[in-house]
Parts: C-alpha cells; sequence; structure tokens
C-alpha cells in the first residue's frame, strides 16, 4: 500500500508521469512523504501509477491548453518535465513533444506561481548535430536544445535543466558524475536520474544550472551538494 502523504509533503507534478525516470521518481518521492501528481494520457496507465504512490492525472500534452496545465500545477511546490514522445516515434513527435510540451508545462508553470523546474534534456543537446546523425534523433536533439533554450530565457523559473547519458534499465548504483558540461560521454541507470532529481528538489543552489549526468563516484546527495 502507498504511504500517505504527510501534512507537510510537497506537491510535485511530474509531466512524463507514467515514463520509467518518472515512475522511479515516484517511488522516491512517496517514500519521503512528498505527494507525487503524475500526468498522463493514457487512463490504462491510472491503476498503475495508483499503486506507486502517485496521483494520476489525465492530460495530453499534445493538446492541452496552458490554462489546463496550469489547473494541475496550482498549488503545487515544483514541476518535473520527464515526458519524451519515446522510441518509434517520428521527427514531428519530437518536436511536439520534446519541445513543445516541454514549453507548455513551463508556460503553465509561470502560470500558476510554480518556481521551482526540473527539465530532463539530454546529452547532444545544445552542441552541433554530427554530420550523418540519424533523422529522427537529430530532429530529438533540436527539439530538446529548442526547449532548453526557452527554459533559460524564464527569468521567473528556478529551473535546473539535466543532461542524462545514455538511459540503463539497470538497478541503482547511489554513485554518479554531475557537473556544468562538458562531461565525458558515459551511461546511467535511469534510477539514479530519478534519485538526481529527487535531491535536485531539494538544492536551490542548482537553479539556473544547466547539468550533465553519468554514472560516477560520487553518491548522490554529496554529488548535488558539492554544486
Amino acid at each position: 500500500m502507498a504511504e500517505q502523504p504527510s501534512a507537510t509533503a510537497r506537491r510535485i507534478v511530474i509531466a512524463g508521469g507514467h515514463g520509467k525516470i518518472a515512475r522511479e521518481l515516484i517511488k522516491l518521492l512517496n517514500a519521503r512523504g512528498d505527494r507525487a501528481i503524475a500526468l498522463i494520457r493514457n487512463p490504462d496507465h491510472e491503476e498503475e501509477i495508483t499503486a506507486l504512490g502517485a496521483e494520476p492525472l489525465l492530460l495530453d500534452l499534445e493538446t492541452a491548453t496552458v490554462d489546463e496545465v496550469g489547473q494541475a500545477l496550482v498549488g503545487a511546490d515544483a514541476a518535473v518535465f520527464a515526458a519524451g514522445a519515446g522510441p518509434g516515434s517520428g521527427a514531428d513527435r519530437k518536436d511536439t513533444v520534446d519541445r513543445g510540451a516541454a514549453v507548455l508545462l513551463a508556460d503553465a508553470a509561470e502560470a500558476a506561481g510554480v518556481r521551482r523546474f526540473i527539465q530532463v534534456s539530454s546529452f547532444g543537446a545544445g552542441a552541433p548535430i554530427a554530420e550523418g546523425t540519424d533523422e529522427v534523433f537529430a530532429a530529438y536533439l533540436v527539439a530538446k536544445t529548442a526547449a532548453e533554450e526557452d527554459l533559460r530565457a524564464r527569468s521567473y523559473l528556478d529551473w535546473t535543466i539535466l543532461r542524462p547519458g545514455g538511459l540503463l534499465d539497470d538497478n541503482p548504483t547511489g554513485r554518479v558524475a554531475l557537473t556544468a558540461p562538458p562531461l565525458e560521454r558515459g551511461t546511467v541507470a535511469r534510477s539514479d536520474v530519478a534519485a538526481v532529481i529527487a535531491a535536485l528538489l531539494d538544492a536551490p543552489n542548482t537553479a539556473k544550472k544547466t547539468l550533465m549526468l553519468t554514472s560516477g563516484p560520487t553518491p548522490v546527495v554529496a554529488a548535488v551538494a558539492a554544486l
């Protein structure tokens, strides 16, 4: 049974609430007594999200309005963008989700007065695209870069951009390399990405920073504190 949030629980809204990183984050937030609100677009996922300890909220970020998303954010302490078009999607959806939905969530956060904003981006964002890169992956990097640029232009939000390396479904190691760019390319478990996000929510010193993340030698809490 999911733990009940305490009276002082923070309300964290997660876009892409059924994604692998989001599900790991929900477990961590629930374990520490925070309240996770998972934005999902498939009603078939509601039962699983509830069982994890989050409140599912049906909302399609490709079609929703700023007002609709803003209503979901009212009273929230932070917003996390962990959505993505996912494998098998084409270039068009890389733009509508990885860029468009991120911009929409940021617009809604500003409208709702939610300052803390964590955006999951990717290695390769913000850098020139190598010649010969697959067309769809190139569109993904263009979308992630545009979403980052939009966020950096927002003075109201206390944003942090997190660029994880290659994502693995491995068990958490609890140890990472976390730094401002550059960082040597590497991989990282999705569960460790979730742990870093959870720590970033407690770390106002990371506002207005773009961070690279791979597996590494440093415990997560220490890595975040060192920033």
